[in-house]
Parts: structure tokens; sequence; C-alpha cells
């Protein structure tokens, strides 16, 4: 428990609180982490079982990140203006029941519907945990639990997929799903025990409904019109309408509400724009190349779950061990090149993921694109989180969070999306191993270019140092509402 007296802002790392802290805020988005990341690997047998095509096991994986990326900035409102703990706690619960569905779906249909309802879940949960971090710990050790908590959360990321193949070659791939539900009972005890209630004071009015609404239909309707285009260039620009409306609608609604979901205001920040916009390329290029890579290993190189699951082991070990490092180092020579170093490794490491064929070697040719792609994600992860967090005042870190989760959750949305038809893997090809390998030295190429424009992005327009967190300036008021 905490001791009396203890409240948010006060709490240090090197306490036992701060121990409790970080492991409730961490399991809990390694929860969520562990789950996006350990689908990947149970796709084909997902397919396999359900009879799905490649488009519908697109929709388990995109359904997700959709209600994730569409509501998670409401999510950190609800945590600013209800109690984050709250929020937090709220989210893991709900996470936990949906997962439960989804083990049990007779159907892909049921599956994806579960999935949808699993996102809203995450986006009460992951903009808590962080916003969390940087309202209970003292300011001087904010930074450092920080890089912890990317690191490990990156860590649990890069563990699912070894988890997921373990569940798939052994009990079956529901348990990816099932395994959440031991997990959440652990972190709502621990959040209730040993986390302190915080709130944003000055958070009051009503919520954006309609903006979140607008958001996820948005993305919605954007990812419907990537997933089924094909090749069609045409019919992808007609599909695109309708999100094209929404997204203008959205932009609309947020200039004129009282209480934005999304205060633009914030895009003010040149520095917060940016980052979220090299958030968007890395997090795009990373999800495309996890969502191809496990086919590739298990359809065209013939490994088994495990072992295709073991191909991302490196980056589980280089994050584990060298993640706060890496937010200290940038901490002490500023984001700018540790932004742009990170994605240009992580770059590599796709381009060496070109070797990997049909008669691949784990040790020669998984492992050294492996240990590239870690070194560059160890390398950004936590810079470019505290960067992104700095750029804002510290009372608004539930829709800076919210902001930089759903950038990050955007750009896999969309490749996932977009690359198989981009690269023309449709209907049943996924089960051909020739289909699978042409599309995934296309995709990897794709990916690593995605990489090489958020380095040239952050080395032009990051700076050197961060600048002080802003003060807060008065808002502005709002326009009428017609």
């Amino acid at each position: 428990m905490l001791k009396a007296g203890t409240a948010a802002g006060d709490v240090r790392l090197s306490g036992a609180a701060g121990r409790w802290v970080l492991l409730a805020t961490l399991l809990g988005s390694a929860m969520a982490m562990l789950d996006g990341t350990a689908i990947n690997v149970a796709l084909p047998h997902i397919g396999a079982t359900l009879h799905a095509s490649i488009g519908s096991l697109q929709w388990v994986v995109n359904a997700y990140l959709l209600t994730l990326a569409g509501l998670i900035l409401l999510g950190g409102a609800l945590g600013d203006r209800y109690g984050r703990r709250r929020v937090f706690v709220v989210g893991v619960v709900w996470f936990a029941v949906c997962s439960a569905a989804c083990g049990l779906a007779p159907d892909v249909q049921v599956l994806i519907t579960a999935r949808a309802l699993q996102g809203v879940g995450g986006a009460l949960l992951t903009p808590g945990s962080l916003a969390l971090i940087q309202a209970v710990f003292h300011p001087d050790d904010r930074a450092e639990a920080v890089g912890l908590w990317s690191g490990l959360g990156g860590v649990a990321g890069a563990v699912g997929p070894v988890l997921g193949g373990w569940l798939v070659g052994g009990p079956g791939w529901r348990w990816v799903f099932l395994i959440n539900l031991p997990l959440a009972a652990a972190v709502v005890a621990t959040a209730l025990r040993h986390v302190p209630e915080n709130r944003d004071d000055s958070a009051t009015g009503r919520f954006d409904l309609r903006g979140a609404v607008l958001a996820a239909l948005a993305l919605g309707a954007l990812t419907a019109a990537l997933t089924s285009a094909g090749g069609d260039l045409l019919g992808a620009g007609v599909a695109a309408v309708p999100a094209v409306a929404a997204g203008t609608l959205f932009v609309l609604t947020e200039r004129r509400a009282a209480a934005p979901m999304l205060p633009l205001g914030l895009f003010a920040s040149r520095l917060f724009t940016v980052v979220n916009i090299a958030t968007v390329l890395i997090y795009g290029a990373l999800g495309g190349l996890l969502f191809f890579l496990v086919l590739q290993l298990q359809i065209s190189a013939g490994f088994s779950p495990l072992l295709a699951g073991l191909g991302t082991l490196p980056l589980t070990l280089l994050m584990l061990l060298f993640s706060p490092t890496a937010a200290k180092l940038g901490e002490r020579i500023g984001p700018r090149i540790p932004l742009t170093v990170g994605p240009l490794l992580a770059a590599s490491g796709a381009l060496l993921m070109l070797r990997i064929g049909a008669h691949a070697s784990y040790v020669t040719d998984v492992l050294p694109a492996s240990i590239a792609l870690g070194a560059g994600m160890t390398l950004l992860v936590a810079p470019l989180t505290e960067t992104a967090l700095n750029a804002v005042e510290t009372r608004r870190a539930g829709i800076a969070s919210g902001v930089n989760n759903a950038a990050a959750r955007t750009g896999s949305l969309l490749a996932v999306a977009a690359l198989p038809a981009l690269v023309g893997l449709t209907g049943e090809q996924y089960r051909s191993a020739h289909a699978v390998d042409h599309a995934f030295r296309q995709a990897v190429s794709v990916c690593a270019a995605l990489m090489a424009a958020a380095a040239l992005l952050a080395y032009a327009a990051i700076p050197h140092r961060l600048p002080e967190r802003p003060e807060p300036d008065p808002e502005p008021e709002p326009e009428p509402v017609p």
C-alpha cells in the first residue's frame, strides 16, 4: 500500500510504491501489447480452423486496431476527468471479458466482432497506463519510468509472437486470448491496492462523443477501402470517399466543440505534430513487417508456430536489456540522434529480411534481421514517447498519451489494411508459399522505406534538445456550434 501522504507527483521510482505503480501500469499495457502481437502468429491457424480469407484475417487484426485507434483519445479524456486509475481498471476488466469472447468464438464473424469490442477496452487502459506514470511519479523520475515502461512494454509486444507460437502449437490458438484472464485479475488487484487515484481537476464539460464516432467512422471507412480495393486504384479512391467525408466532419467538429476529444491546438506545437507523424510511419512499418513476417516464416519457410514466434526474440532481449539505457541516452544527447539512427537501423533490419525464403535458416537469415530491427526499435521507442509528452503541458498528459498511442495504432491499422492488396496478396493466396514469398519481398521494401522516411523527418524537424515543457495558455473561446 502507498504510505499515508504519498500523492500523485510524489512517488519515487526507487521506493516500493513506485515499483508497484510501474508493475500495474506495465502489466496492463503489456496485456494489450501481448494480445496485439501474439495474434499474428495465430492467423494461419485461425484461417484454417474458421475457413477465413486473407481479407477476414486482416479484419481479425484491424477490427481491434480500429476501435483502439478511434477511441483511444476518448479513453485518455475519460481518465483525465473521472480518474486515471478508475478508467484504467475498467479498461482491463472490459478487455478480459472480450478476450474470453474471442477465445470462444465459433466463427470468424463472431471473432471479428469480439476483437472490435476488445479494442474498446484497449482504448481505456492503454492511455491510462502511461498517463498514470506521468502524473504519479516525481518529475525527477519520470524519464526513467517512461523508459522502463516503453522498453518493457515493447518487450511484451515482442514476447507476444513467441508466446503465441507456443500456445498455437500446444493448446491451440484460442488460448492466445484466454490467457489474458488471469493476467487481468493480477493487474486489477495490484492497481486497486497500490496505485493512487489522480485526475485533471480542470477537465469539465461534455464529452465529445460526436468526435469519437466520426473518428471511428473515418478510420473504419478508410480501412474498408484499403482492405477491399485490391489493385484497383480507382475503386480504392471511390471507396475512400466516405472516409474523407467523415474525416472532414471530424476536423470541423473538433474545431467547434467546447470540449473536443482532440484539441487541435495541440498541433500548434510543431514538435508534437512531427513526432506523431514519425510515430505513424514507424509503427506502420513495424505493423506491416510483423504481419507479413509470421506468414512468410510459416507458409513459405515452413517454420513451426513456435519457431516463427522466436523470429523476434532478439527484439525482445534487446529492448529488455537496453531500453532504460536508451531513455537515459536520449535524455542526455537529445532526441534527434536516436530518432534518426533508430529508424535507419530498423530499416536495415527490414532489408535483411529479404534473405528469408523457402529454405531460410533461423541463425543466418532470421537472426541478423531481427537483431538489426531490435537495435533500431530499442534506440527510438523511449525518446519517441518522451518527446511526444514533453511537447505539451503536464496537465494534458492523458490526451497527449492518447494522441501518440492513436498515431501508433493508426499506422499499424493502415499498413495491415493496405499492404496485402498493394503487394497482390488476396483471397486464399496466403495459403500458397509462392504467393506469400512474392508479396513478402515487396512488403518488406515498403516497410523499409517508411522507416527511412521517419528517420529523414526526425533529422530535419526534431531539435537536438527538447525545449522546456510549455506553460499553460488560456484556452481560446470555442466557435459556436451551428
